[in-house]
């Protein structure tokens, strides 16, 4: 795989937001939303390839990202939902029009973004360097830091 940098990172973020609009907020009411997943699950077929394409895609960038096992696997059960109630006619659409399942997976996906320090070096060097210890103090400090990844690993 080839080294990322910070800012691979912020594009997967940003490319993730577009996604979270495309799929689930087209059309805003106040609060509420509607989107290109829940107007396309009312076509045949085409609803559940849109739904599982943008899925995929979703995950793909969550492990371009280095997400965490478990964003990966919350991100892998909102798809599973979104799309196994497209698949049942009528009342699973309509809960599916409903359902942001592609939001819910973009926000974990954006959350993991946001919790991590993220280093543009490999864990090795950091250690060698001394760096590795004031990492692992910056994420102890922030509360909103959770890990640190080394995008050249």
């Amino acid at each position: 795989m080839a080294r990322r940098s910070i800012t691979d990172i912020e594009k997967i973020w940003s490319n993730v937001e577009g996604i979270k609009k495309l799929s689930d907020r087209v059309i805003g009411i106040g609060p509420f939303g509607i989107g290109m997943d829940g107007l396309l699950t009312w076509v045949p077929v085409v609803g559940t390839v849109y739904t599982v394409g943008t899925g995929a895609w979703l995950v793909i960038q969550a492990v371009r990202a280095k997400a965490s096992p478990a964003t990966l696997a919350r991100m892998v059960a909102y798809m599973a939902v979104d799309t196994a109630t497209g698949t049942v006619p009528i009342a699973g659409d309509v809960v599916d029009t409903f359902f942001p399942g592609q939001l819910l997976a973009a926000k974990a996906l954006q959350k993991d973004i946001e919790t991590t320090h993220w280093v543009e070096d490999t864990e090795a060097g950091a250690r060698a360097s001394g760096d590795h210890d004031r990492h692992l103090e910056r994420v102890r400090n922030d509360k909103k830091l959770r890990r640190i990844v080394y995008l050249h690993d």
